[in-house]
């Protein structure tokens, strides 16, 4: 590996309304809407966490719209 690939920075795992996941830098101000969620740690760690509690990637808006659908 390249000295320029090693990634040294923080960063965290982050959730949006719609509860879909995402990679922020742990030093960037996050956007309406958004806010941390789950651990801070290396560009590897944080998709790792993602890929335990991601289960379901649809999201909240059409996990709602469809249940409301399945309902009747």
């Amino acid at each position: 590996m390249a000295e320029e690939d090693i990634d040294e920075r923080a960063y965290r795992v982050v959730l949006d309304d719609e509860e879909q996941y995402s990679v922020w830098r742990a030093d960037r101000e996050l956007p309406l809407g958004r806010h941390a969620e789950g651990p801070a740690g290396t560009r590897a760690e944080c998709p790792a966490h993602i890929g335990t509690v991601w289960t379901d990637l649809r999201p909240l808006g059409l996990r709602r719209q469809m249940e409301r659908a399945a309902r009747g």
